[in-house]
């Protein structure tokens, strides 16, 4: 391990125990809280919840039939709480009460009473002592759902229970409070800022608490959502994440006659331009650092919120990423290093991977992160080979913490090492539009640089790229060997067959759109991938490698081309030139 990446280690370490010592120091603040609560006697408003409800999945509940995360428990007439949960994911969704607005969505007297009695369990039973429930993402998800559904719970109740239900939300505050200071960077934190907005104003006799929560949400949005919009975790996901609270947060500002905080204000304006930005025809995001499939009824909804709807711009330069557009191509690429370490938990290698789409079809993809079970694929999904971009002697661009007691102690695999110097421009030409990028994280180990550069035509119809692994002027590779891969992982709707020249590839879309993938001189291979980022969970799929020593040859050229012919007619025309016909 290099002395950088010994640095970037023990400044997460000694964060970590600092955060840790702050929170047990506040022991005796939490006994206090306590004894003087504060007065919070009354609800005063509920916050609109822009999540979308679906009234059939009361019925469900009401069964004792709980679907969450993929997996289903059915609790026949016991406590669901009293359950073992079937997975992490599972346990995190029932304990985060996200389903109330189901039986919200239905709104009828036994769907008030079901809701009612679930919430009863859970505040008397020890369940609520469950480390998931007691994580502070959770916790705040909780908080906010107890919030945002009290109209369903509360209406037609009977005094003591709303005393009960008060008690019982004003605990979860006063411990996410206290839960605040050993809470990991990035989203996370911010979910727990939120939360604690949300209950200041929801809350009666807040006042300071509102002066206070708001400085603090302030604070951490200009420190996280960057100028251009993006998130620091440059996670596109976190954008869905957090702006599906932050525009109810507004209107909830508003309807306690408060001015929102500008901060407040000038993240949700920047933020909600990048949701154009990395979306496809289709309507799915593209797959980078973390993004798992997209939540298209979130999506729709906050897109709804969009006053400007115009093209996506071209250029995130502080989130690190560009978009090339022409006629129906979209190319969507990665062009910056990868995040803070303290951030970085869900960070992938994937510098310089890029993203194909034909009107709304998916071309070249990177295999993403799954929604849930992401354990068993993380590994995986973060290496560089995930993605579609080149890979060095096997090894991924960024090195993430490997050991399993660092990984407890820093609660995941932060990234301690990778591309640090990723340059980037683009170019008008009279042909289209040239973007040029490199990154140095295979220079340390090996010597070596990346450079890649992407030719859009302006009509859309031709993508032509150039990959060069070179060292820097006068060095020299280090090690024996200097292979590397060029990878393009296709989406599974794209039927792939190689053709007899072992350079070309045809892909035929689900439009009966023909591409035609062609290496200038290198052999191509078409071998199995993964498409982890379906909503139906990971599917099999295939991808174009290509494999070339550095030594050898420094360069490889290659374009994706699309046929203006149907695929009966470009299967002719293959024929007459003795290729075989591709399988439609």
């Amino acid at each position: 391990m290099s002395a950088a990446h010994r640095r970037r280690l023990s400044t997460l370490i000694l964060g970590r125990f600092a955060r840790s010592a702050m929170s047990r120091a506040s022991g005796g603040s939490a006994a206090l809280a306590r004894l003087w609560p504060g007065r919070t006697d009354r609800l005063i408003i509920a916050p609109h919840d822009l999540r979308t409800a679906d009234a059939t999945r009361a019925a469900e509940i009401y069964a004792g039939r709980f679907v969450f995360a993929g997996k289903i428990v059915t609790c026949h007439s016991r406590s669901i709480f009293e359950l073992e949960p079937p997975s992490e994911d599972w346990e995190a969704a029932l304990l985060g009460f996200g389903w109330l607005r189901h039986l919200r969505a239905a709104d009828t007297a036994i769907t008030r009473a079901n809701a009612r009695s679930l919430i009863d369990d859970w505040l008397s039973g020890p369940s609520r002592k469950r480390a998931v429930g007691r994580r502070a993402d959770v916790q705040a998800r909780r908080i906010i759902s107890l919030l945002s559904q009290a109209p369903l719970v509360l209406n037609d109740t009977d005094s003591k229970f709303y005393r009960r239900y008060l008690r019982g939300l004003s605990r979860e505050i006063r411990q996410l409070r206290l839960a605040a200071l050993d809470i990991a960077d990035g989203v996370p934190r911010l979910q727990v800022l939120i939360a604690l907005c949300y209950a200041s104003l929801c809350l009666a006799n807040q006042a300071g608490q509102i002066r206070n929560a708001t400085r603090k949400l302030s604070d951490e949005l200009q420190r996280q959502i960057l100028p251009d919009g993006g998130h620091v975790s440059r996670n596109p996901g976190a954008l869905i994440e957090l702006l599906i609270d932050l525009l109810p947060l507004r209107q909830t500002f508003t309807a306690r006659n408060i001015p929102p905080p500008a901060a407040l204000l000038n993240a949700i304006d920047r933020m909600m331009p990048m949701l154009r930005f990395f979306r496809h025809g289709d309507g799915n995001f593209a797959l980078f650092n973390g993004m798992s499939g997209t939540p298209s009824d979130l999506l729709a909804t906050l897109l709804a919120y969009d006053d400007t709807r115009g093209s996506p711009m071209a250029t995130m330069p502080h989130s690190g990423y560009e978009r090339l557009d022409a006629g129906a191509m979209t190319v969507i690429a990665d062009c910056g290093p990868p995040p803070p370490a303290n951030v970085s938990s869900e960070a992938h290698a994937g510098c310089l991977a890029f993203e194909l789409s034909s009107g709304q079809n998916r071309i070249v993809i990177n295999c993403g992160m799954p929604a849930t079970g992401r354990d068993s694929w993380r590994v995986f999904a973060r290496s560089t080979p995930a993605h579609s971009t080149m890979t060095y002697h096997d090894t991924s661009s960024c090195q993430f913490v490997e050991r399993s007691a660092m990984k407890r102690l820093l609660r995941g695999a932060p990234i301690v090492g990778g591309p640090s110097e990723v340059e980037s421009y683009r170019e008008t030409t009279s042909g289209g539009t040239v973007l040029t990028a490199s990154h140095d994280g295979y220079l340390h180990r090996f010597g070596v640089m990346h450079r890649r550069v992407l030719m859009v035509a302006d009509d859309g119809l031709r993508l032509d790229g150039e990959d060069t692994v070179a060292p820097p002027q006068g060095a020299r590779i280090r090690g024996a060997s200097a292979d590397f891969a060029l990878r393009f992982h296709l989406h599974p709707s794209i039927k792939a067959s190689r053709l007899s020249d072992a350079r070309s590839v045809m892909l035929v879309l689900p439009n009966r759109e023909v591409w035609t993938f062609e290496a200038a001189d290198d052999k191509v291979d078409l071998e199995d991938s993964v498409f982890l980022a379906g909503n139906d969970g990971a599917r099999r799929t295939a991808q174009i490698v290509i494999r070339q020593n550095a030594q050898q040859a420094a360069s490889i050229r290659w374009s994706f081309l699309r046929s203006t012919a149907s695929p009966s007619a470009t299967s002719a025309r293959r024929a007459a030139r003795h290729e075989p016909e591709l399988p439609l």
